[in-house]
């Protein structure tokens, strides 16, 4: 298409409104669009560990239930905005970069249609089916029926969290990613603020225990997603969101999931490398299981730094395949894997060498200590190619090509699944199983790089 060709869904806005994504040096736009999204993404973490300290003051049998949904949870997130998401915001900057922002808006809304019906999909699962999925992964008597409320009041709101994902990668796709930063902070903040209310009781205010924790972070997701409707509805939105006039189009759809459908496949294979090692992990005992949960934690925390870097360069990526640059669009890749892993290695580093750090701020019970202690002393060296091969597969998101870091996330589960089976029947001990992770971990960065080496981009 040329510079001034009309589009089939409209006209062409003038080439200069998104070119300093296609000119601009790589390294400081990576940083300054990285930049916000790594302060949102601090702030969730922070949120992570004081909701993992109000649950750590309930009790071991609260920690243990969270181990079993906390992952669940992260799947929700890493589906709705580090896969789906990336699918959104990667058709809509290959739209932008051909200059074509009709298409675009049409995009938009076609990605809010599959949002709803995804979140709706993840509410029926978890309700119908979380007591045979909890009981699956080990929870006992005790652990159950915690886990259960904690699942429970979280996914009837899966929706809320669907759509609030999905309307902040709209806006990361054209490369604004102040407002959608913006906006997950003050999701954070009151998060904080709710669950430490609602969980721990205050006042007049009852201890609803996990229930209060999960609702507390419903309620502040639906604040943030009636806050980025108006923005996106609004004239400052680079893409004014539309909800009449456009006709839905399973071409338009395609373009979401070609990316969108095959990317949740890793997040999917993420969660079930976690939960099975969780379920190996819980052949020791809750303080074990308890243990592992503080030390994973970490470890899917470290996720949003990934995200971080590798959401800014999604439009980077996708606005040069789409303006044909596809040279450009490799170097964007390379250049922001290296970043996150240079970040992410050093944070694994610090928690394998001071792994007390981080697991006294969830327990005083010096048995789940130990087990934190021995989880992150092992696995925590392995962190640096983790960042690096997650955040590739961001990157390749916006190429349209994300096929090549799926398959490196099948490699980390084959290994930890074939592993974890060999060191069970040969009686291993917990510590076999931290270095089983970081041997899965270092595969995953491998096998993701030559995948993405060996994948062509562009037409």
């Amino acid at each position: 298409m040329s510079d001034r060709t009309p589009s089939r869904l409209g006209s062409v806005p003038p080439p200069s409104v998104y070119s300093p994504l296609l000119t601009a040096p790589i390294l400081p736009t990576l940083a300054a669009l990285s930049l916000p999204n790594l302060l949102a993404l601090g702030t969730q973490s922070l949120v992570a560990v004081a909701e993992t300290t109000y649950i750590g003051l309930l009790g071991t049998e609260s920690l243990a239930a969270m181990a079993l949904v906390f992952p669940m949870i992260m799947l929700t997130q890493m589906m709705s905005s580090g896969a789906m998401g990336g699918g959104v915001s990667s058709a809509i900057s290959r739209a932008l970069g051909a200059r074509d922002e009709a298409r675009a808006r049409a995009l938009a809304l076609h990605a809010l249609i599959v949002g709803c019906i995804a979140g709706l999909l993840f509410t029926t699962v978890f309700l119908s089916g979380g007591p045979s999925i909890y009981r699956a992964l080990g929870g006992d008597s005790a652990v159950l029926p915690l886990a259960l409320k904690y699942s429970g009041t979280f996914f009837a709101g899966a929706t809320i969290v669907w759509l609030f994902n999905i309307f902040a990668s709209i806006a990361r796709g054209t490369g604004n990613m102040r407002v959608p930063s913006t906006t997950v902070i003050g999701v954070a903040t009151l998060q904080v603020i709710l669950g430490g209310l609602l969980g721990l009781g205050f006042g007049d205010i009852p201890q609803f225990g996990l229930a209060g924790v999960a609702a507390g972070q419903i309620i502040a997701f639906l604040a943030g997603t009636i806050t980025l409707l108006v923005y996106l509805r609004s004239r400052h939105s680079r893409l004014r969101l539309g909800f009449t006039g456009i006709p839905l189009r399973w071409e338009l759809f395609s373009d979401i999931l070609k990316v969108g459908a095959i990317s949740c496949l890793s997040p999917l294979q993420s969660i079930l490398t976690v939960v099975l090692l969780a379920k190996f992990v819980a052949g020791f005992g809750t303080t074990a299981l308890a243990g592992y949960g503080i030390g994973v934690r970490l470890e899917l925390l470290l996720v949003p730094i990934a995200f971080s870097i590798g959401a800014a360069s999604v439009p980077m990526v996708g606005m040069a395949i789409g303006a044909g640059d596809v040279p450009r669009a490799r170097r964007v890749a390379w250049i922001a894997a290296t970043a996150s892993a240079v970040i992410i290695g050093t944070i694994g580093c610090l928690a394998a060498l001071f792994p007390d750090f981080w697991a006294t701020l969830f327990t005083q019970d010096p048995m789940v200590e130990r087990a934190a202690h021995e989880y992150l002393g092992v696995a925590g060296f392995g962190f640096a190619a983790y960042g690096f091969g997650l955040c590739l597969y961001f990157s390749s998101q916006g190429s349209g090509r994300i096929l090549g870091p799926v398959l490196g996330g099948t490699v980390r589960l084959l290994v930890v699944l074939a592993g974890g089976v060999v060191l069970q029947r040969l009686g291993a001990g917990f510590m076999d199983f931290a270095l089983l992770v970081t041997i899965a971990m270092v595969a995953y960065g491998v096998s993701t790089a030559f995948f993405v080496w060996m994948t062509r981009w562009g037409r």
